[in-house]
């Protein structure tokens, strides 16, 4: 029934349909349902320690026995440069003095590392289905370590020359993330936002480049999107901002109510939040200080001069200061059931697929 059938061959699922993992948006009652309906629920564990980490994995395993993907980020050793963080702590001060709270205390260290051996070792413990990096791959030696536990891997590419990093450096699929996706950029050959193609310009000449399954990721939110990028030559599609309005997400109020509200014209990439450029919904922060900031420190450690200023104004009743992450099609959002709205994307995708071909 789908044009293409080689990743569900290669992940085991019914669909053709990731959902996309979300640090901080979703947890493992999330992949839970996904997965249940026959897409690739995905976890992100590039936010949560090892025991966190375990536990989501054991709910998730204790729930279902159908395929899902574990996530993690494999980005550089945060540099906790002191005087980068002087910089960015002063560019704040005036929002600090505006809404009354203390700068947090100079960094010592990070909350959110790379994929590392115990992350690897957790892995080759769960050996989930399919194992998902961004910002390219960890080192080979892990790489081979994930394999031999059986896992499928698979990593997100901006444009064709990461597309074929990827392929060369042993990736079973290739995510292609067109510029309209929200949340970080996989980027990692290229730090050069202003030349990234959106998802229809980049779709096919990734599938004209590689040899393996590709993924479309960006902009993607309904069966009309589906079926536009199997129509471009994809194996499969990620959504990840299609899920934020179902009950299983773990954002904030202040987050469903700006998605409610957002348009095609309120995203915009950032680094303000975290030091990577990443799309959310435009607020204070991003207007004032951003969207891209060079004197935003390195990623991951932006964030954290953030947080107080977060707290007040979200108590406050405001989110002018936290990250709304969203891609552009925000607004084709649905409060449905994650599960309820995989099987729903699948049967309009299906529907369009197969006027296309009747009309063809």
């Amino acid at each position: 029934m789908w044009p293409q059938t080689t990743l569900l061959e290669l992940f085991g699922t019914q669909l053709p349909i990731i959902q996309a993992p979300m640090a901080g948006a979703n947890d493992s009652a999330m992949t839970i349902a996904v997965s249940q309906a026959g897409g690739l629920g995905s976890l992100p564990g590039a936010m949560l320690d090892q025991a966190s980490l375990k536990r989501e994995l054991r709910n998730i395993t204790q729930a279902t026995s159908k395929p899902f993907n574990v996530n993690f980020f494999c980005h550089q050793e945060p540099d906790l440069d002191p005087a980068a963080h002087k910089i960015w702590h002063a560019e704040l001060q005036p929002l600090f003095d505006e809404l009354g709270v203390t700068p947090p205390p100079p960094l010592t260290t990070s909350s959110r590392l790379p994929f590392d051996s115990t992350s690897c070792t957790i892995v080759e413990t769960f050996r989930p289905r399919v194992v998902s990096f961004h910002f390219g791959l960890p080192k080979p030696e892990l790489v081979e370590r994930v394999r031999s536990a059986g896992c499928k891997i698979i990593s997100s590419a901006t444009t064709v020359e990461e597309a074929l990093w990827l392929q060369s450096h042993g990736c079973d699929a290739i995510i292609a993330q067109g510029y309209e996706a929200g949340g970080h950029r996989g980027m990692f050959l290229s730090q050069d936002i202003n030349t990234q193609p959106g998802i229809m310009a980049l779709l096919p000449q990734v599938v004209d480049a590689v040899n393996v399954p590709v993924i479309a990721a960006g902009g993607i939110a309904d069966g009309r999107g589906i079926a536009a990028a199997f129509a471009l030559g994809a194996a499969g599609v990620q959504l990840g901002t299609a899920y934020l309005l179902t009950p299983e997400a773990t954002i904030s109020q202040l987050h469903r109510t700006a998605l409610l509200q957002g348009k095609d014209n309120q995203t915009a990439l950032t680094n303000v939040f975290s030091g990577k450029p990443a799309r959310g919904i435009m607020n204070r922060m991003m207007r004032e200080i951003g969207p891209m900031s060079n004197k935003a420190p390195s990623f991951p450690t932006a964030g954290d001069a953030l947080v107080p200023l977060r707290k007040k104004a979200q108590a406050m009743g405001s989110a002018d200061f936290g990250s709304l992450w969203s891609g552009q099609a925000g607004s084709l959002c649905r409060t449905l059931g994650a599960g309820e709205l995989t099987e729903q994307l699948a049967t309009e995708a299906l529907h369009r697929l197969a006027a296309l071909a009747n009309n063809g």
